[in-house]
């Protein structure tokens, strides 16, 4: 019964992603609060997208801010698989119904220059395997109408993935602490949220190594070129056509993001 669920719920979201039209939410179909089930059910996804040629750029972590986990009722954070058709070119502008119900968020990416498939990751393994980092932002989505979901309905979803704008310039981590790192997220020049780096689990490289591990546990290591979405630095900020978004990230720059209208 489980199995059948699971497979009804990956359909009905990649149903969502090709028409652009949202669906109920989908954990009243699977066992209540129940995490694996709703991996199985991105993990379906992900075979099916690299089956039909989609290329994985990365690993994006979601629920990094402690008042999100609570709120969701869980403990740590969440991840979802990147693709390379994900990727915008900073500047670029995004087609109006590219991501259904968008919102974007700020965030530090780091790139890898070397594979992380230790089963007893240090934090010195994930700095060292670290080629630079770059300021995002992540185009955040949801297959599920009006937003209404819980933390079976997000991971089940990719992690409420969408789009990611990567800056241009980047930045070893010796030359920067990425706690401290302010961030301002305008739109058409006026701030809408604003944070820090130490928002994302006290630091983006605490949520960077939590995610290393659980890719090695889950038998899906990160590996040199992968890009990280390390979680948002401040609230995400609504979308509407004929927006633009541009973060700044004190140390790091800024990226930007243009919506059609």
């Amino acid at each position: 019964m489980t199995e059948a669920a699971i497979e009804t719920a990956a359909r009905d979201i990649r149903t969502a992603w090709e028409t652009g039209k949202a669906i109920p939410a989908v954990r009243d179909s699977l066992p209540a609060g129940d995490v694996a089930a709703a991996y199985a059910v991105q993990s379906r996804n992900t075979r099916h997208w690299i089956a039909t040629g989609r290329r994985p750029s990365g690993r994006k972590i979601g629920l990094t801010a402690k008042a999100v986990q609570k709120q969701l009722g869980v403990d740590q954070p969440d991840y979802g698989i990147l693709y390379a058709d994900m990727e915008v070119v900073d500047g670029d502008e995004i087609a109006a119904g590219r991501v259904l119900q968008p919102r974007a968020e700020a965030e530090i990416a780091l790139v890898l220059e070397k594979d992380l498939t230790d089963r007893q990751l240090t934090l010195i393994d994930l700095i060292a395997a670290t080629a630079y980092a770059l300021p995002a932002i992540e185009v955040v989505g949801s297959r599920i109408a009006n937003w209404d979901i819980k933390i079976v309905d997000t991971i089940a979803d990719n992690a409420s993935s969408g789009l990611y704008v990567l800056g241009t310039s980047p930045v070893t981590l010796d030359r920067i602490d990425l706690r401290l790192c302010g961030m301002s997220l305008e739109k058409k020049g006026e701030p809408v949220s604003v944070g820090a780096g130490l928002a994302c689990l006290g630091n983006p490289l605490n949520a960077a190594l939590w995610l290393a591990r659980k890719m090695v546990d889950v038998g899906m290591p990160l590996k040199a070129g992968d890009t990280i979405l390390t979680g948002a630095l401040g609230p995400m900020a609504p979308i509407a056509p004929g927006d633009v978004i541009e973060a700044r990230i004190s140390g790091l720059g800024s990226v930007r993001a243009a919506f059609a209208a």
